[in-house]
């Protein structure tokens, strides 16, 4: 079985990490305690198209599930334009670009807190070396 996640927080940055294995793009993390009663965290990212999409998700499903966390439920998936994974704290949206800006999750979410990824932290500090 392998590594415990201890809470959303924790599970939610494990999800993120394997999204950016797949090369998902447009990472972002909310924070929804204290605004939503549903979940604590949403994972939003992007795939190109409906087979990145799907590969993105089914990734995240595998791995998460090989440490003992079942989705309570999976939508979408055989279309590929939005995929979500509702892990109960935590809960992944995997879109094609179109239809997240048409859903705009973000801009609903805006007093959401967004959380930091260490994965961009890191890129940031590569992208300002000389």
């Amino acid at each position: 079985m392998g590594k415990i996640l201890k809470d959303g927080k924790e599970k939610a940055l494990f999800c993120a990490k394997i999204a950016k294995e797949k090369k998902a793009q447009r990472l972002l993390l909310l924070e929804l305690k204290g605004l939503s009663n549903i979940t604590d965290y949403f994972l939003i990212c992007s795939g190109n198209s409906d087979r990145h999409v799907q590969t993105i998700a089914r990734e995240i499903e595998e791995k998460m599930e090989e440490l003992g966390e079942k989705p309570l439920g999976v939508e979408g998936f055989s279309e590929g334009r939005w995929v979500l994974l509702d892990f109960d704290e935590v809960i992944v949206h995997v879109f094609q670009d179109p239809v997240r800006e048409y859903y705009d999750l973000e801009g609903l979410w805006i007093e959401a807190p967004r959380i930091a990824l260490p994965f961009q932290e890191e890129e940031e500090k590569d992208e300002n070396l000389p």
